[in-house]
């Protein structure tokens, strides 16, 4: 379909539609600036229908068998997998990201065939311990279950939220961000064509206000799932608290460091490193946006380090042989450049720091690294969002886990070593939800949990513990005629 004739819809109960009111709001693709789609702006009114719909279909969604429910999650794995180039396509002209490392399609189809098939683990527990009854407990859904998914990975978080939800017997309501859309909207379509029963699984678009306010204040949304900014994320639980108190599962933000110790594999350290500050543009809440290095091989490492960022092939995402595309908009854009202006006065630039909208009529920024750099300087201390890194010195253990942990962010950290007892020590003593040994993000193992300390965030996602987050525990006294003498 020509770009100029991308025309995207949302799924509220079983039917796609456009914004009840026919509001809409421009799509620019960030590598051009061309307007590619007008996208429908979900009302209140729409969010309300959606979360009724929802409502409605969980009486009989819950009382199927999960074996059932996981059928439709089958098909719409295959049907995910069989529209990837799409999905891709539609993903790199709306937020950027290069075809040639889009695994989100694949990552989202995997989620659904997971969960279709993991529901046995769903058990409950039973006692004797209370005499003359018998004692267990029921795993039960909760109801309606509204997930907020950010626009750097949005195919990702879609299933991994949505996926565990469905299969545990909740009905959902996902809403997509404003600056990624499409190829969730294109899944919304799948959707459809999967089978799933009316009210079942609902997918509308649009901004924090008044689609994400909407259901962050619903009294019959029962659990809220989102990943995003914390700003956000306070308002979301600022809101849960006032109304109906519902259940919040929070996916934050991060400052993550990595820590490079003189034993380390220096290229191998160099290499994960840059990619995970440049992988999707810098665009990863966990990318290493905090670089140590002990001092004895800092020169080694940031001239390895340097020479992989200047290797990466910036250009139009949709292009096989780009590496690195634009950042999402023109408000990321603005954003990152201002933190690079800041690292400017603060530390010493040793790569990159320039935005390229001038030359490229595009929103690309130049992967860019500071050296030696103040730890309490902005660009030390605050989430960017981009593909700037902060390189600094360490001389001991000690010091490098103080600075490590001088942040209120803790959702990844990073050790490069062949000290197997320094690792173990550094594994238990980072402030972070998860720890990496000679590797960087974006590589996590997805039956681990994944989740932050402090700013981070608060509950874990991952395929043995996402469909807890969607679970209620009811306990069951039954008492037995005849006394504790019959158990």
């Amino acid at each position: 379909m020509p770009e100029s004739m991308i025309k995207p819809r949302m799924l509220i109960d079983g039917e796609l539609v456009y914004a009840s009111d026919g509001t809409n709001f421009p799509l620019y693709n960030p590598a051009n600036r061309k307007q590619i789609a007008e996208v429908p702006e979900a009302t209140a009114a729409d969010t309300n229908a959606a979360v009724a719909a929802a409502s409605a279909a969980f009486p009989s969604w819950s009382a199927l068998a999960p074996s059932q429910r996981g059928r439709y999650l089958k098909a719409l794995a295959k049907l995910i997998r069989e529209h990837k180039s799409q999905l891709a396509r539609l993903d790199a002209i709306s937020m950027g990201r290069p075809v040639t490392e889009y695994i989100d399609a694949h990552t989202a189809a995997d989620h659904f065939d997971h969960y279709a098939e993991a529901w046995p683990s769903n058990q409950g527990q039973a006692s004797l311990h209370t005499p003359g009854h018998l004692a267990l407990t029921l795993c039960l859904p909760y109801g309606v279950v509204a997930a907020i998914i950010p626009w750097n990975l949005p195919l990702v978080f879609l299933a991994g939220k949505a996926a565990p939800a469905l299969i545990t017997g909740n009905t959902v309501v996902v809403k997509t961000s404003e600056k990624a859309p499409l190829a969730a909207a294109h899944v919304a379509e799948l959707i459809q064509q999967a089978g799933f029963p009316r009210g079942v699984f609902n997918v509308i678009c649009g901004h924090g206000t008044p689609s994400g306010a909407t259901l962050a204040a619903h009294m019959d949304v029962r659990v809220l799932s989102f990943t995003g900014s914390g700003r956000t994320g306070r308002l979301i639980q600022e809101i849960a608290a006032r109304t109906n108190l519902k259940k919040v599962v929070l996916e934050l933000g991060g400052k993550s460091p990595a820590l490079v110790f003189e034993d380390a594999d220096i290229p191998s350290a160099a290499r994960e490193a840059a990619r995970s500050i440049q992988w999707n543009s810098g665009q990863v809440c966990m990318a290493s946006s905090r670089v140590y290095v002990q001092k004895s091989v800092a020169p080694r490492f940031l001239e390895a380090y340097t020479a992989c960022l200047r290797a990466v092939s910036v250009g139009d995402p949709t292009d096989g042989s780009v590496s690195h595309g634009p950042q999402a908009d023109e408000t990321q854009y603005n954003f990152i450049l201002q933190y690079i202006e800041d690292g400017k006065q603060t530390g010493e630039l040793a790569l990159g720091g320039q935005g390229k909208l001038s030359t490229t009529n595009g929103y690309f920024i130049e992967p860019t690294v500071f050296v030696d750099t103040p730890e309490d300087a902005r660009v030390m201390k605050e989430e960017i969002f981009g593909p700037v890194v902060s390189v600094n010195t360490f001389e001991t253990e000690a010091e490098v886990i103080e600075k490590a942990n001088a942040t209120e962010f803790g959702l990844y950290a990073s050790v490069f070593t062949k000290d197997l007892d320094r690792a173990v020590r550094l594994a238990k003593a980072l402030d972070s939800g998860y720890v990496a040994i000679n590797c960087s993000s974006p590589t996590v193992a997805p039956d681990l949990p994944f989740g932050g300390y402090k700013l981070s965030g608060q509950g874990r996602e991952g395929w043995l513990h996402s469909m807890d987050n969607f679970l209620e525990t009811k306990s069951v006294l039954i008492r037995v005629d005849g006394g504790e003498h019959n158990l």
